[in-house]
């Protein structure tokens, strides 16, 4: 294991020395696993690889639309609703 610190408000250590307590584990091993679900639930793609995947998309696909660039967003909420749908 690697030490680190660090530095947390009043209250975050007052809830997270309770929690710990409560469950009967150190403060170490609750940030350890709150860090484990953050890493599972954090996309590892940086920015940069984003920007590089939304790129290589441009063209790729056909709407038959021809006036997508006018209306991009109304046609993304609409496809987002007709998905919460499914």
């Amino acid at each position: 294991m690697v030490r680190t610190q660090i530095q947390l408000t009043e209250k975050q250590a007052k809830m997270l020395r309770s929690l710990a307590k409560a469950k009967k584990v150190s403060m170490a091993k609750l940030v350890r696993q709150g860090v484990d679900m953050l890493l599972r639930n954090t996309s590892l793609l940086d920015i940069e690889e984003r920007k590089k995947n939304a790129i290589q998309a441009i063209g790729k696909f056909r709407s038959g639309a021809r006036d997508v660039s006018e209306k991009h967003d109304q046609y993304l909420n609409e496809a987002f609703t007709h998905e919460a749908i499914r």
